[in-house]
């Protein structure tokens, strides 16, 4: 694989410029429930956003790409948007922790990417993610607490995401996610979906109407069932 492809992502009303390989070392990973695996860990130079964010292959990611174009299944990919109350601290507030922890079970068995995009609160930074849960402390939703603040209910940027993936030679991908903006916004920008899967659903009476939200307000798969 070229460790510095020169390939453009287009983006809806235009075009952004190609990423490039950086740097590339292996990282062995081990989860605080014993799950281990090995990475190879990605850098980027030429992002749109200029954001520190990082690709993980896992698995036979070499093996899942070479089969793109044969008729075999793409690699599986997750973009994970950074969630230090979730991922590191496990906030039992949302489901990021266990999607991260699942994600990299899943894409080490199938092979494929884990993206870990630097996109705290959906885009609104962590110091504005914890306004917006005291707002929800208040009543309001996740998305009406980000209206509440002046921002947006939803500001990330899968233009990076897709511009990673093509440096890599994955133009071509089976999406694991429930969210199908993150679907919309990678086919804008040069990424063919082959097909979604839906991540397991992390449900406690801390996220329940997180969840809830996330499926009524923007259509994410998730089925909840009945409600703790």
């Amino acid at each position: 694989m070229p460790e510095n492809p020169a390939m453009a992502a287009p983006a809806a009303g235009g075009v952004v410029s190609a990423a490039a390989v950086r740097t590339r070392v292996r990282i062995p990973l081990r989860f605080a429930d014993g799950f281990a695996t090995a990475a190879e860990a990605f850098t980027f130079r030429g992002l749109v956003d200029a954001g520190e964010h990082l690709l993980l292959g896992l698995g036979d990611w070499q093996g899942a790409l070479a089969g793109q174009g044969t008729g075999a299944a793409g690699p599986l990919v997750r973009p994970h948007s950074e969630c230090l109350t979730g991922d590191v601290l496990g906030s039992q507030r949302c489901d990021c922790g266990p999607q991260l922890r699942e994600a990299a079970e899943r894409i080490s068995e199938a092979g494929g990417f884990l993206l870990y995009l630097r996109q705290e609160g959906r885009g609104i930074g962590l110091y504005a993610k914890l306004d917006a849960y005291a707002l929800q402390d208040q009543g309001l939703d996740t998305y009406a607490a980000n209206r509440a603040l002046g921002r947006g209910e939803d500001e990330r940027d899968y233009r990076a995401a897709a511009q990673m993936l093509l440096a890599v030679g994955a133009d071509r991908i089976r999406l694991l996610s429930n969210n199908p903006d993150k679907a919309a916004q990678l086919e804008a920008n040069g990424i063919a979906v082959l097909e979604r899967v839906p991540t397991r659903v992390h449900l406690s009476p801390a996220n329940a109407r997180y969840l809830a939200a996330k499926r009524d307000h923007t259509a994410h798969t998730i089925d909840l069932g009945p409600l703790p």
